[in-house]
């Protein structure tokens, strides 16, 4: 698909980070971007930078994606791209004790159903949302009316301690990509997902340096971080490349996450 023109795309997870990334590429490219976060500040902020929208949305809400989308789609017009950048979790072991009192605690389940709300469920909240939009367009060449992308996570495949209830989200994410991409098949839909691996983001970059340095040097090669110009580069490959359709690839310097 052809990004310039004026084609409208929206990117939750906008503000920062691997969303605002993304939105800089694509706008970049020619598109015409309305970001989705929860940062007022930061959100004005990038869409003021690219010259697009900025809408305040919750993507655990469904309220919320619907103003979001309406909203973008009255200043732009009906979107044939969406990138889900929008996501994030804590940590918490499935059961854990106390190394003092020997105490023995299971994970809460509020904790986990939370995760998987906002990474899982809000993004195919958002999946659906695009996609019904998308149906309503003329098709391009080769029929296609439009191209979404999902971020997971290396942690779909290499979870580690602590890290189950993202692990499941993430994975559900991978999960979904083809069947998903078989639903959409008939209205000339494609979906695809991508699985960062350590990236320069700002939650990333506020780990203390002898961290950052130590997960540099885990990485097999090129031996450093990922730059999330190089996760946009890959959102935009996805659109771009018409035959790349029901995928999930790893962006990771071909590290695999150890236990711990």
């Amino acid at each position: 698909m052809e990004i310039g023109n004026g084609v409208a795309a929206i990117v939750t997870g906008g503000a920062s980070g691997l969303g605002l990334a993304s939105a800089r590429a694509l706008a970049a490219a020619g598109a015409k971007v309305a970001i989705f976060d929860m940062n007022v500040e930061k959100g004005e902020a990038a869409a003021a930078e690219i010259g697009g929208l900025f809408c305040q949305v919750d993507i655990m809400s469904q309220e919320a994606v619907d103003a979001g989308f309406a909203r973008a789609r009255a200043a732009h017009g009906q979107e044939r791209i969406l990138v889900n950048c929008a996501g994030g979790g804590g940590t918490g072991k499935t059961v854990s004790r106390d190394r003092q009192t020997g105490e023995i605690r299971q994970l809460d389940m509020r904790q986990f159903k939370f995760s998987l709300q906002l990474n899982l469920v809000g993004t195919f909240r958002c999946i659906c949302a695009a996609a019904a939009g998308m149906m309503t367009l003329d098709p391009l060449e080769d029929d296609e009316r439009g191209a979404i992308v999902n971020t997971a996570s290396v942690a779909a495949q290499d979870g580690q301690v602590g890290q189950v209830a993202y692990a499941a989200a993430k994975a559900g994410l991978v999960g979904m990509t083809l069947p998903i991409a078989r639903d959409l098949m008939n209205e000339g839909i494609r979906i695809n997902t991508i699985m960062p691996g350590i990236m320069r983001t700002p939650l990333m970059l506020a780990v203390p340096d002898p961290v950052l340095d130590s997960l540099a040097r885990s990485v097999p090669f090129p031996k450093r971080l990922g730059h999330p110009e190089e996760f946009a580069s890959l959102v935009l490959e996805m659109i771009r490349n018409g035959y790349f359709n029901g995928q999930a690839v790893r962006l990771d310097g071909a590290i695999r996450m150890p236990p711990k």
